[in-house]
């Protein structure tokens, strides 16, 4: 009987430390996992945020840049949820029209919101409002 006792407490023991053993030799190789692929993680990092920042860059030039239809004069920058609203006519103080301007460089995409504006302004869903204080 006394040594089915200890039979079975050597059988946990090893249970206990095989299961030890497991976490530290899983927890071992998926930092050696994570080791290995880091330094491709931090490069696609780094190319998106230069995209990104380039992307933010170019926007904001985008009135001085060759091939922009209207002046830069009458261009505002709004950034979000649209990059411009170019107001034509406003060097002759009368405004005839109103533009909105979206910039994309490389293979940019219109987001959500930026398709959902686009179809507002298009289907002519779009009003004045004048505020007083």
């Amino acid at each position: 009987m006394e040594q089915l006792y200890i039979f079975f407490l050597l059988a946990l023991a090893f249970l206990i430390i095989g299961a030890y053993l497991g976490i530290k030799i899983g927890t071992l190789l998926n930092n050696r996992k994570w080791d290995q692929r880091l330094p491709d993680i931090r490069k696609e990092t780094t190319r998106r945020s230069r995209a990104a920042l380039t992307g933010q860059v170019t926007e904001q030039l985008a009135p001085y840049l060759p091939g922009f239809r209207y002046r830069a004069t009458e261009a505002r920058f709004i950034g979000k949820p649209i990059d411009f609203i170019i107001f034509e006519g406003l060097d002759e103080k009368e405004v005839d029209n109103i533009v909105f301007v979206e910039v994309k460089s490389g293979n940019g995409q219109l987001s959500k919101v930026e398709k959902s504006l686009k179809m507002a302004i298009e289907e002519g869903r779009v009003s004045w409002e004048e505020y007083r204080i």
